[in-house]
């Protein structure tokens, strides 16, 4: 073979190899990603960076509660009062496979949208929203996260006295005025969260930890 020819193709294999194993980091332990909604204001805000922690999606791990998670976008988010079921309060998700799967969760490609909301309540247990507060076994969440005077509340039809299904959670955003989250559409279940924030890293006078 040709020096030349062999010197280019030894070059497109290192490069096929950088990129099958930057996507393999992406996908199992981490990735940066950016801020563009207002649903976690003031936590969060527009165009900040943050890192993500993937861990646990690889280890199948629940995340704890006050956790900032990622998750990929139900395929409905509105029911009326019929479509509602209280007795499994789970979002739905277009159920993926193959190269559709490939692209969408693994190249992060076509019509890939996430959600970035806070983890409220956990399987097993019973979530209420009344009286513009959040209560987990009858008893009110203390928020020190939300703006003084937020009111949770659930417009129209939503989901606001559950039973946290098994392998679920029930999240947030902050801004509660601004978020679409599981008051919406119901939990997330464990397979289609994608991460939790494990720091932000821009602005720089704002590095750190995120609670």
């Amino acid at each position: 073979m040709d020096p030349k020819i062999k010197n280019i193709l030894e070059w497109i294999y290192c490069v096929i190899i950088a990129i099958v194993l930057a996507l393999l980091f992406r996908f199992f332990i981490g990735t940066p990603t950016i801020v563009k909604q207002v649903s976690m204001f003031p936590t969060l805000e527009q165009n900040q960076r943050l890192w993500l922690n993937r861990w646990g999606r690889t280890t199948h791990t629940l995340p704890k509660r006050g956790e900032i998670i990622t998750f990929e976008e139900p395929t409905k988010i509105s029911y009326t009062e019929a479509d509602i079921n209280l007795n499994y309060p789970v979002a739905q998700f277009k159920e993926r496979q193959g190269w559709d799967w490939f692209v969408n969760n693994f190249l992060e490609m076509g019509e890939k949208r996430s959600y970035i909301k806070r983890v409220i309540a956990l399987p097993g247990e019973h979530m209420q929203i009344k009286d513009g507060k959040v209560y987990i076994d009858d008893k009110e969440l203390d928020e020190d996260y939300l703006q003084p005077g937020v009111v949770t509340d659930v417009e129209n039809t939503g989901f606001s006295d559950i039973i946290v299904p098994d392998n679920c959670v029930f999240a947030m955003g902050d801004n509660r005025t601004r978020s679409t989250d599981c008051r919406s559409f119901g939990c997330i279940p464990l397979e289609k969260i994608e991460s939790t924030v494990a720091f932000r890293f821009w602005p720089f006078d704002k590095f750190g930890g995120i609670d």
